[in-house]
């Protein structure tokens, strides 16, 4: 933890000003979303966003779409040029290397000094690297930036031999896309089988085993080494196993970027602590995205969340504290993923006190409920069932009780359920 000052309590939002200028630090979809609803708010003031690669993207689709061939860079496009002169939002390519809070400024690399009355730090996220022999390599591939699937794109072919470290959501979606590819891959991970607080055990079982079932090579062990030996690498593992492979990519999470943050001397601890309003200890500084930590009114400290639309969320947030409006509501956290041609969901939370309700859709689970002990849905994830996590989100929002056996039944209309 860094910095003495904690964030001040919750109001419904920051006395606005419209005629602040604003600087986003960071391009994807977290600083992104915070310029596009200022606008939307009516903020009059300069707003820019500066980030080392340019042009705002967006990154879900890098490990399908953008992987797959399906979709180009001005595909990936949050925002193209034209929007951001109709906006008068500026968009500036370069690298912050330090802030300035009190005095409301941002040096960049190149020496630019960059002046604000408000900084917005949606700094994200890297790709964490395995702390162990060999997991620094230069040849370890990640995914997490245009230029990292690209440079993956640049090494897939037929026939080579794919090692995915890690089981994940990234990591299967890049593994179902390699197999895609026409590469062999080997999927290996501690845990058989993941995701399972994501999802529940009995979807998550399902989901594993369609990497087998698709031709993968499924392996549970923990990563202890990796070794280059000319253009192959061997994954050595803690039974004693080694694995080997032309090319490796680990996909185990991401570490928040807090290091501009540190540095200026604000709050962090395994992110960026803001409050709900997104504000920092700084009463200039807010932030946004995968780096930012939310502390509640009454000192909890929440896990941060790496999913789409939280930060989308976050970028909203910050806007209406920025702007002096309401803050808006958000309902149950949401996130999707897709794997070897199915699409799954999930909303709310699979982990909390109480029971799972499972309906089966031709004789599989196919969606699974989270029902707590006062007869509440508090989480729901589904494979292949949209609609049903829909209905479940308006459920969840509007705290109705249900019949677990209501939610078995696959005649049951969930639609009906949430009214």
């Amino acid at each position: 933890m860094t910095g003495a000052a904690r964030p001040q309590g919750h109001t419904a939002a920051d006395p606005g000003d419209g005629t602040r200028s604003v600087l986003v630090i960071g391009g994807g979809l977290a600083g992104f979303s915070t310029a596009r609803q200022l606008r939307a708010l009516g903020h009059t003031g300069v707003i820019r966003i500066v980030d080392p690669e340019g042009l705002p993207y967006d990154r879900p689709p890098l490990s399908k779409a953008y992987l797959l061939g399906h979709t180009d860079r001005a595909g990936l496009l949050l925002a193209d040029a034209d929007w951001a002169t109709a906006h008068d939002v500026g968009i500036l390519t370069g690298t912050v290397v330090a802030l300035r809070p009190d005095a409301g400024q941002a040096d960049l690399a190149d020496g630019t000094v960059l002046q604000a009355d408000v900084l917005v730090l949606a700094t994200g996220g890297t790709a964490r690297r395995l702390p162990i022999p060999g997991g620094d390599l230069d040849t370890v591939l990640e995914l997490r930036t245009r230029a990292d699937a690209d440079r993956l794109r640049a090494v897939l072919r037929p026939g080579l031999r794919l090692a995915v470290i890690g089981a994940g959501l990234i990591g299967a979606e890049t593994a179902s896309a390699a197999r895609e590819l026409g590469a062999d891959v080997v999927l290996i991970d501690p845990v058989d089988p993941p995701l399972v607080p994501a999802v529940g055990p009995e979807l998550a079982r399902r989901l594993h085993d369609m990497h087998a079932d698709r031709g993968l090579e499924v392996i549970t062990g923990v990563p202890t080494s990796i070794e280059r030996h000319g253009a192959g690498h061997t994954i050595g593992l803690d039974d004693g196993r080694t694995i080997g492979a032309d090319a490796v990519l680990v996909g185990v999470g991401i570490t928040a970027n807090t290091a501009l943050a540190e540095a200026a001397g604000l709050e962090t601890e395994a992110g960026v602590i803001v409050d709900e309003r997104q504000r920092t200890s700084h009463p200039r500084v807010y932030a946004v995205g995968d780096a930012a930590r939310i502390r509640d009114s009454d000192g909890t400290l929440r896990r941060r969340a790496e999913h789409w639309e939280s930060a989308m969320n976050t970028g909203h947030t910050a806007a209406a504290a920025i702007a002096g409006v309401d803050l808006p509501v958000h309902g149950a956290s949401w996130f999707w993923s897709d794997r070897h041609g199915v699409h799954v969901e999930g909303v709310g939370s699979m982990t909390g006190p109480g029971s799972t309700v499972i309906r089966e859709i031709d004789g599989q689970p196919a969606i699974a409920f989270r029902v707590d002990d006062d007869g509440y849905l508090t989480g729901c994830a589904a494979i292949d069932g949209g609609l049903a996590v829909r209905a479940a989100r308006r459920i969840i929002d509007r705290r109705i009780r249900v019949d677990p056996a209501q939610l078995a039944d696959p005649t049951v209309n969930l639609k009906k359920l949430a009214r």
